[in-house]
């Protein structure tokens, strides 16, 4: 049994076929078929069944490929862990992060990256919805914050970061927010709805929390919606890190709309199993806690 048999295991799985594991490993189909029949061979199972349009996994081979792609992490990160002990660090390194996600923390350790390695570039890149994961899988950014909404869970290797969570708010003179009754989609209808737009284009979109059928303004950043909060002008979602002043001074107040509840997220620190981390983007990824 080889590591490669393994890539090649894997490689089936997740295309779906033989003929997708050969495009993506740059192999003819007859090496894919020849190297999974040898370690079938050499192991006595199993592990695809040829009878359907697709192969699908045996229930042996399911139990085998669970194992396989452990064994197959941890040679990747055994395959960083060398590449860092060899490698000089990094020329740039590229951070992707939501906008919902606040930089405190993330400022401080970028920081005291910096000081240890001041000759590598990083890069900060505020992304909004299906922004992070769309620079993660085209291997644009090297670390992500982001919800794992849309993400491929295979390709990646994900840790939990922090939980945030998304308030409806207005400002407490504006006209949904003078009773604290639940309003319904209806009622709210007729009031503008400022939301933040989503910075993929398009194979990684989002959206959440989207009124059907209500006016609509969209804006580039949750900075300019609390503006436009604050200025009595709109309703939306934020996130209540951002408005915890204003909520607390009663500028800003909650709206309660029939089927938005406040909307806990779970953020996590994301980065791609085929990308071999650098000295720096490693270091920045140990320290995200």
């Amino acid at each position: 049994m080889t590591y490669e048999q393994l890539v090649v295991l894997h490689a089936i799985v997740t295309e779906g076929t033989f003929r997708g594991a050969a495009v993506r490993l740059n192999k003819s189909q007859s090496a894919i078929s020849h190297m999974l029949k040898k370690l079938e061979e050499e192991i006595e199972l199993e592990l695809l069944s040829r009878a359907g349009y697709r192969p699908k996994l045996t229930p042996a081979g399911d139990v085998f490929y669970r194992q396989a792609t452990r064994v197959l992490q941890q040679m990747q990160q055994l395959s960083s862990v060398a590449k860092n002990l060899s490698a000089k660090q990094e020329a740039e390194v590229f951070l992707a992060v939501t906008t919902t996600c606040p930089l405190t923390c993330i400022l401080r350790i970028i920081g005291e990256v910096r000081n240890g390695y001041p000759t590598t570039h990083i890069r900060l890149a505020r992304e909004s919805m299906g922004g992070p994961v769309e620079r993660l899988m085209r291997q644009d950014a090297d670390i992500i914050i982001a919800s794992m909404d849309g993400v491929p869970v295979d390709e990646v290797e994900a840790v939990p970061f922090m939980d945030i969570v998304i308030m409806k708010a207005a400002h407490a003179d504006y006209e949904p927010a003078k009773s604290s009754h639940i309003k319904t989609i209806a009622e709210m209808q007729s009031y503008t709805q400022v939301v933040v737009a989503d910075s993929s284009s398009g194979e990684f979109q989002q959206s959440r929390g989207l009124l059907p059928g209500g006016l609509r303004w969209t804006v580039s950043d949750f900075a300019a919606k609390k503006e436009i909060l604050l200025s009595k002008m709109g309703w939306g979602g934020i996130p209540t890190h951002m408005i915890e002043k204003e909520l607390e001074d009663g500028v800003l107040v909650p709206l309660h709309i029939e089927g938005f509840a406040p909307q806990p997220s779970q953020l996590f620190k994301i980065r791609r199993r085929d990308h071999n981390a650098g000295i720096v983007a490693q270091t920045i990824w140990e320290q995200l806690i």
